[in-house]
């Protein structure tokens, strides 16, 4: 089983300065990992032109099934996305007569509630219906930029709004589908162990006996750093074709390092098991 690839570029100077904490790229990150895919790598980059087409062009050599750039979609001057984007596929910029329909529903909705007093199609606004040639707009069902897809060979990009409530919407009705489409049956599933009075280098041996016995099964350890009691946290988590497959190898997994840590003199705690 090959698990499709996802690759995340975020963009905003507020994210590389710590003025604005990335929520999106965890929340991507979990959303795409339960739809059964994986999230190969995150790139966070500036308001630049050039950065944003250099990320994109490094990505697409990479050959991920799909790319998705959070940010920069905007009517500001620093909302350079879709130039990026542009840019880095040697396409033009160009208005897109849909794209702009959408942003001029959105503002006379905008004028019908009171928030403003006029709908007019300034050149600030035209600007998020200015996309790439051959990419089509994606309907922002909370906020006014349009979302935007289009294609370089197998790749799908994906830029959404940097809003995290207008990502996460715009994903949820037009993106997750997708990516479910592209994961097919693949499942995701997780359970957490905790683990009492053993510390992460005696528990370290354990794990890699476990995951040299059930391949498929990834375990990352957490320490919680109490002082008086060493306490970790072991996350277990597979894909697989079915529910059923991937319950039975976390499940396998499970028992196993329970057993040789119950073994060793540790105590084990069942923290959450979910798809």
């Amino acid at each position: 089983m090959t698990t499709p690839l996802i690759e995340i570029i975020c963009v905003g100077n507020e994210l590389l300065i710590g003025k604005t904490l990335n929520t999106n790229a965890q929340w991507l990150a979990k959303r795409i990992t339960i739809l059964g895919l994986k999230t190969h790598r995150i790139t966070v980059v500036g308001d630049s032109v050039e950065e944003i087409s250099n990320a994109l062009q490094e990505a697409i050599q990479r050959n991920p099934r799909f790319i998705i750039i959070t940010g920069g979609l905007g009517p500001t001057f620093d909302d350079k996305t879709l130039e990026g984007i542009a840019k880095a596929m040697k396409r033009k910029l160009a208005t897109h007569d849909q794209a702009l329909k959408m942003i001029e529903e959105k503002y006379r909705q905008y004028v019908e509630q009171g928030r403003m007093e006029r709908a007019e199609l300034t050149p600030h606004r035209i600007k998020m219906a200015k996309l790439p040639e051959g990419a089509k707009p994606i309907f922002n069902p909370v906020g006014t930029a349009p979302a935007v897809i289009t294609k370089h060979d197998d790749v799908t990009v994906l830029a959404l709004p940097g809003v995290p409530s207008e990502m996460e919407a715009i994903f949820e009705e037009s993106v997750a589908p997708l990516l479910k489409e592209a994961a097919g049956e693949v499942t995701f599933f997780e359970t957490s162990l905790g683990v009492i009075g053993m510390d992460e280098s005696a528990v370290a041996p354990l794990i890699d006996q476990v995951m040299h016995d059930n391949p498929y099964v990834y375990i990352k350890s957490h320490p919680k750093g109490e002082e008086t009691v060493s306490h970790i946290e072991l996350h277990l988590s597979t894909t697989a074709e079915n529910t059923g497959l991937a319950k039975k190898r976390v499940s396998k997994s499970l028992i196993q390092l329970s057993e040789l840590i119950q073994e060793k003199g540790g105590k084990v705690k069942l923290v959450k098991a979910k798809l």
